[in-house]
């Protein structure tokens, strides 16, 4: 045997895991297809949002939240319905139960620390008994992405000086070897060394052959958000066609190889018709990967029009629901949407995923975090946007404003109606003539306020007309559709083991993270409450950590 234990992926969910068989005493085998330069993958590019439950940030915000109360959000927002949604409600209980408890206190003797203002990400539909979060649970971490891995990364490196960590980087798995329906190791190409940034594509030139073994192996290669092909052909009815066009939100080597790899080795692969794209996404103005978008986390003001210039309805609002107004927006025909709003709201409302947008937040700067958040109109990362973006545009007139917005417009999409826009644009203010109003939007916003985190933090901006001069210039975005999670995966038990078609798990088989759907094949259901992708890898990854130092025994 090369060592106690293979793990394929150098994720997040890879990474915990080897630091959990490295405490046991284990030699691991630490594979990748990218370089060192990638360790950590997508984890690194995130915002490095957690999902806690009654944590003391949100007791001290005055957030009253509860075990109880999370579980009946999960399971509404889930809408767990099939056969083989078995093991993933279990996971969704196991994950509540880690989120409820330990997870915060865990993590923090690790060193992570969290910004002290609680976000309230994905509201949901609008019902109490709907999916949603009912109060805020998305915790940035300090040092965003970056924070979240550095303690993973520490401890792997620190097993490597103690011997019991071995790095195979650009090794790439081509196939997972099966004696005796027991997998036994790892067989695949090593690809010529490459230089490139984290983030930037890698050659696939091979060099040699390699075959390794071990009596356990953890599959943590993550999703197929990098392959837009695989992304359609899962793409599910029920939200519509799948796009012409979409921006991506990883990088390329997500590219979901390992899942027909793992396929082919016995492993039951469940529920891959469940996945989460966004619908606010934007071109990088400097992109890292190809078509590399950039979320907005968006506040509550702004106007939302489909690609034909017709406001979206509520519940679909900024912010609320994704996978609804990504199923609304497909019904249109049309993949891109827009956001209407001014430089104020811009400036203040807009948030940006990625480590790489937040470098006050990923530097851990509270000076900057003061400077640049409270006290500018702008954040320097929107700036970049609103000067630089291609898919922004200024205006201090509807008119001009949708002239420029049409601009964007390539052939084969709809031109928007000065008229109409105008019109709706001129309704909603009309609203903000008194302290009462009957438009959705505008009692959400009212509500937003509600909440002290977003009023300081001016998330939900103060109320007022977007056509007001002294909040100009006038903005329109572009929107396109975002491609990033999979939210099926392999079936696993509540150890992580792989099972097979017949309901028996695959011994020495095991997955973690994007590819077991974060558990058991798909812990989060039909949607997800946000926050809840990086913990679900670091709870798999725990979780198959320590199972497979377990079956290794004495």
């Amino acid at each position: 045997m090369d060592a106690d234990a293979i793990v394929v992926g150098h994720g997040l969910a890879g990474l915990v895991a080897a630091a959990e068989l490295t405490d046991a005493g284990r030699r691991v085998l630490l594979l990748d297809q990218e370089s060192r330069a990638s360790l950590g993958a997508q984890a690194h590019w995130s915002f490095g949002g957690l999902f806690f439950v009654d944590s003391p940030e949100q007791r001290r915000l005055g957030i009253r939240d509860s075990s109880d109360l999370a579980y009946s959000d999960w399971m509404n927002t889930a809408g767990f319905d099939r056969e083989e949604d078995h093991w993933p409600r279990e996971w969704a209980k196991a994950y509540l139960d880690f989120a409820a408890g330990e997870k915060r206190a865990w993590l923090h003797e690790q060193g992570m620390r969290w910004f002290p203002l609680v976000g309230w990400a994905e509201r949901g539909d609008g019902s109490a008994h709907g999916h949603g979060n009912s109060v805020p649970r998305f915790h940035i971490t300090w040092g965003t992405g970056p924070g979240v891995v550095a303690p993973f990364a520490r401890r792997v490196e620190e097993a490597r000086d103690r011997g019991l960590v071995t790095y195979a980087h650009r090794h790439r798995v081509d196939e997972l070897i099966v004696e005796g329906g027991v997998v036994t190791g790892v067989r695949g190409v090593r690809l010529a060394e490459d230089g490139a940034e984290r983030g930037v594509a890698t050659n696939r030139d091979p060099v040699g052959g390699f075959e390794l073994r071990a009596p356990v192996v953890l599959v943590a290669s993550g999703g197929i958000g990098g392959n837009h092909d695989l992304v359609r052909e899962n793409w599910p009815q029920r939200l519509g066609e799948p796009p012409t066009h979409m921006v991506t939100g990883v990088p390329a080597h997500v590219d979901g190889r390992m899942i027909a790899i793992t396929q082919e080795a016995g492993g039951r692969l469940i529920n891959r018709d469940r996945m989460w794209h966004y619908v606010e996404g934007i071109r990088n103005h400097t992109p890292i990967w190809d078509r590399h978008g950039i979320r907005i986390l968006p506040g509550p003001s702004s106007v939302w029009l489909d690609a034909e210039g017709n406001r979206l309805p509520a519940p679909l609002l900024p912010g609320y629901d994704t996978l609804g107004t990504l199923a609304h927006l497909r019904a249109t025909g049309h993949d891109h949407s827009w956001f209407v709003t001014n430089r104020s709201v811009a400036g203040k409302e807009f948030a940006l995923s990625g480590s790489e947008q937040n470098a006050d937040l990923t530097g851990k700067d509270v000076r900057g975090v003061l400077r640049k958040r409270s006290l500018a109109d702008v954040t320097p990362s929107m700036q970049a946007f609103l000067d630089k973006g291609a898919d922004f545009v200024l205006a201090d007139t509807v008119e001009e404003l949708v002239a420029k917005m049409n601009g964007l417009v390539e052939e084969g999409e709809p031109t928007l109606d000065v008229e109409h826009v105008k019109r709706q644009l001129d309704e909603r203010d009309a609203q903000l003539d008194n302290a009462y109003s009957k438009d959705a939007q505008i009692a959400a916003m009212r509500v937003a306020r509600s909440y002290i985190g977003d009023k300081i933090s001016k998330r939900a901006y103060p109320p007022h007309k977007l056509q007001d001069p002294g909040k100009g210039p006038l903005v329109g975005v572009k929107l396109h559709i975002l491609s990033r999670k999979t939210l099926g995966g392999f079936e696993t038990d509540l150890s992580g083991r792989v099972l097979g078609h017949d309901g028996a798990p695959i011994r020495g088989l095991y997955a973690a993270g994007e590819a077991s759907g974060f558990g058991g094949g798909g812990l989060h259901g039909y949607r997800a409450l946000e926050g809840t992708f990086l913990g679900g890898c670091i709870f798999s990854g725990r979780t198959a950590g320590r199972a497979m130092g377990t079956e290794l025994g004495d």
